[in-house]
């Protein structure tokens, strides 16, 4: 009895050590691969990816994102549960599924899991989001979140999306740019920045009108130096 007991402890404790050094590295380098990017090169498509730092983001898409993500990213703790029971309750009257995740819990999925729900899944997310909360700054997290996001079909990252529908690289977005970029990050692989027609383009429209929003309210307080 004592010998399995042993052996799950065992493989507790490696788990969580690994998963803290795994954290902990990518607290301070690029992300170079995720699981999502490994799927596609697996399918036999390439991908575009292009690291930017946030500081040569333009802010505007932060503000963007934070604008139809997750407006309290810089108050919450990695969950916000607010959203988590109004998007419970939007779903159980029908109509257009509404998610309740977080830019941290997005891109704690992103980094280190695969896309997909469940609720083993579900589990390593949570823990892998308090992990980036407590040890990465709010600007590591949207960074992060901004570099590996989808933004089309093998396109990963703000900065290969803005060159693959504006010809211009994410340091120099027009708040129409960043709010059609923002617009495609819920579906990727359905949705398109450029010439977008339906909701994506009355989205990502909306979007552009609250990113003054976000400035003016300080939305995006953590993210500024």
């Amino acid at each position: 009895m004592f010998g399995p007991i042993r052996l799950l402890l065992k493989v507790a404790f490696w788990f969580v050590a690994v998963s803290l050094l795994w954290v902990l590295a990518y607290r301070f380098v690029p992300v170079p691969i995720t699981a999502t990017m490994a799927g596609d090169l697996f399918a036999g498509r390439e991908i575009d990816k292009d690291w930017i730092s946030l500081d040569r983001t333009d802010p505007d898409m932060a503000r963007a994102a934070i604008a139809g993500e997750d407006s309290r990213f810089c108050a919450h703790g990695g969950f916000d549960y607010r959203a988590i029971v109004g998007a419970a309750a939007a779903n159980a009257r029908g109509g257009r599924i509404r998610g309740g995740s977080t830019i941290s819990q997005q891109t704690a999925k992103n980094a280190f899991l695969w896309q997909g729900g469940g609720f083993v899944r579900k589990g390593f997310e949570a823990w892998f989001t308090l992990l980036i909360e407590a040890m990465w700054p709010k600007r590591r997290i949207m960074e992060v979140y901004l570099n590996i996001a989808e933004t089309g079909i093998g396109t990963y990252g703000v900065e290969a999306g803005a060159r693959r529908y504006f010809r211009h690289s994410a340091a120099s977005l027009t708040p129409t740019e960043a709010g059609r970029i923002a617009a495609v990050l819920p579906l990727p692989k359905k949705r398109a920045a450029v010439a977008p027609n339906g909701f994506t383009r009355r989205h990502g429209d909306r979007l552009a009108r609250q990113v003054g929003v976000v400035r003016r309210e300080g939305l995006d307080g953590c993210l500024r130096e």
